[in-house]
């Protein structure tokens, strides 16, 4: 398949409005937005005027019954029904991250785009970001890597996206509402069965909306982690240690709701240098992301910081790019679902140590973690 593509989102909320929206127009050679989709009439019918769309619809499943190329899914909840829907369809299918709520649906996604031949790719788009391509690049220099640290610092979305023209809905109606609750707490059930309240809300909202981010991220640069050998869940963060041979790496996730200082900084160090990679918030378009590197002269007091703009081209922009060009060419996604499911079978290998108190060897392969009780 070549050219264009006929593409519907199905999702029309923030993340859609402020990144895919805008940047499949300015892609209008490779897409062509052919419908839209949300459960929002006010917010679905003000996305259709204002990129002009032929079609919109209030359910997924009459958009994917259209003649389409490829979807979108930017819903909140588990992208596994649409997906593998959308697949049955012979759709390619771009999902937001999380790409689901447990391995178990993971796979059933991937059965589902293998046997139909179709596209299913998972929107990490940091690793997209030009200044995370020049990251692995640096890192292929530092010898004896002795620590890394990955720290993200929560903060309010609104300060960060109340400067954009953002279409918002009223409130569901009492079933509709209800209704998508039972079924996000019957996914949660399903992958962490047992779990307590403390962890079914860490997996929710911290593991599976923010940190499969740094978890994908951490993946693509070092590969598959030895162990996990310790987490810890608090009503403020998260803390997790994982070891990739005799290196040691720190995932801390904390909220920090008074201020506007989203932070997300990836740092690794070795005895003789230091390489630091500090994400923008995400929902500021073309921020650049900065690489910093830290050297110096052994047995001296000399030493030099440099701070490096790659590109301001943006990560989700570029994203889109690569879906087309996999689409297209028959490529296998950088971040395709098989790799994302590594992604979900670390969060529920965080909840099970978490759990028992136990490092896990081999955390990130996709199994299944078993039923038991939480602490939390």
């Amino acid at each position: 398949m070549a050219g264009r593509l006929r593409v519907g989102v199905i999702g029309c909320g923030l993340i859609a409005q402020v990144m895919h929206l805008p940047y499949l127009r300015e892609l209008s050679d490779r897409f062509t937005l052919t419908a839209v989709c949300d459960i929002s009439d006010d917010v679905r019918a003000a996305c259709a005027r204002e990129y002009g769309v032929p079609e919109q619809y209030s359910s997924w499943q009459e958009l994917i019954a259209r003649p389409l190329d490829a979807v979108l899914v930017l819903t909140s909840g588990s992208h596994a029904p649409i997906a593998i829907a959308a697949a049955r369809a012979g759709l390619h299918a771009l999902v937001e991250k999380p790409m689901c709520f447990s391995v178990a649906e993971g796979q059933e996604m991937i059965a589902a785009a293998e046997a139909a031949g179709t596209v299913l790719m998972v929107g990490y788009n940091k690793r997209y970001d030009p200044a995370y391509g020049r990251l692995v690049e640096e890192l292929r220099t530092l010898q004896d890597l002795r620590l890394v640290r990955i720290t993200t610092l929560e903060s309010p979305i609104e300060p960060y996206v109340q400067h954009y023209n953002l279409r918002r809905g009223g409130p569901l109606p009492k079933s509709l509402a209800a209704s998508l609750a039972e079924d996000d707490e019957a996914r949660i059930a399903a992958a962490i069965p047992g779990a307590g309240q403390l962890s079914r809300w860490a997996y929710r909202n911290v593991l599976l909306d923010s940190l499969v981010h740094e978890l994908n991220a951490m993946r693509g640069a070092l590969g598959e982690p030895d162990s996990l050998d310790y987490a810890e869940i608090r009503e403020t963060g998260l803390t997790v240690l994982f070891s990739y041979g005799r290196t040691q790496c720190i995932l801390a996730w904390v909220d920090l709701p008074a201020i506007a200082r989203y932070s997300m900084e990836f740092a690794f160090y070795s005895p003789d240098r230091r390489i630091t990679l500090a994400f923008p918030s995400p929902f500021l378009r073309s921020m650049p992301t900065l690489l910093t590197a830290e050297d110096g002269k052994a047995h001296s007091p000399r030493a030099t910081v440099t701070t490096e703009v790659v590109s301001f081209e943006e990560s989700f922009k570029q994203e889109l790019i690569h879906f087309h060009e996999c689409v297209a060419g028959g490529r296998t996604p950088t971040t395709s679902a098989r790799d994302a499911l590594h992604d979900i079978a670390l969060c529920e290998a965080v909840l099970a140590v978490n759990r028992s108190r136990e490092p896990r060897l081999r955390p990130s392969e996709p199994a299944m973690a078993p039923a038991s009780s939480d602490r939390g």
